[in-house]
């Protein structure tokens, strides 16, 4: 005798079931499931949309935030600048004050000092009757020797002196070489006067060791 299968099993007392209901009622519960579904997946995507919404207004407002800050100090420096425009102005006036000065003094000498050296260098029965100065400017260049061997210069000075006895001129010159900014020197012409006495005209010619650079040591500071 062969075994029978769990499928052909014979179930005694089970209840009886029957499908009474027809094909289009089971269609529309169906359908409402699928609406139902559909419905969720609406509101889920409606949920992220506004979640998504929300985070783009955060970072929107979180970025107008830091604009606005930023703006706040750019205003805050250009009001502390402000304050200082009065300031910088005056420090550009006293640069440019200080620039010109320098320019101007830039060919400055002081020839009473150096006369008075000169006047030193001299015997002290020698007088000097007339001087002419001639001078480079900050603005115009000194003329140059256009002779070979002749040193450069910023300046000639024409010297007319009165001696009682006869002039030792190779001696002046001689001396006159520890004078600062001596370049050379010679005499134009020795003449004797009426009373005995010696008139001589020497021109010397000065470099740029004659310079006093007054404020040199300012604008270096």
């Amino acid at each position: 005798m062969s075994r029978t299968s769990e499928t052909d099993e014979l179930i005694i007392g089970g209840e009886p079931r029957v499908d009474l209901l027809p094909p289009i009622v089971k269609a529309r519960q169906r359908g409402k499931v699928l609406r139902r579904n559909l419905g969720f997946a609406v509101v889920a995507v409606v949920v992220l949309v506004a979640a998504g919404a929300g985070v783009a207004f955060w970072q929107a407002a979180v970025s107008q935030a830091q604009l606005a800050s930023v703006q706040q100090r750019t205003t805050e420096l250009l009001a502390e600048q402000a304050k200082f425009v009065e300031v910088r102005q005056v420090q550009d006036d006293v640069d440019l004050s200080m620039a010109a000065r320098q320019v101007g003094a830039s060919t400055e000498v002081d020839w009473k000092a150096y006369l008075e050296e000169i006047r030193d260098v001299l015997p002290s029965d020698v007088t000097i009757d007339t001087v002419d100065i001639s001078a480079a400017s900050p603005l115009v260049l000194f003329e140059q020797p256009t002779v070979p061997l002749q040193a450069a210069r910023i300046a000639t000075i024409m010297i007319t002196m009165t001696s009682p006895g006869l002039p030792t001129v190779p001696d002046w010159l001689e001396g006159m070489k520890a004078l600062p900014g001596y370049a050379d020197g010679s005499p134009t012409s020795i003449r004797r006067a009426d009373t005995g006495a010696y008139q001589v005209d020497l021109t010397l010619h000065i470099n740029e060791g004659a310079y006093s650079n007054r404020f040199a040591d300012t604008e270096e500071k």
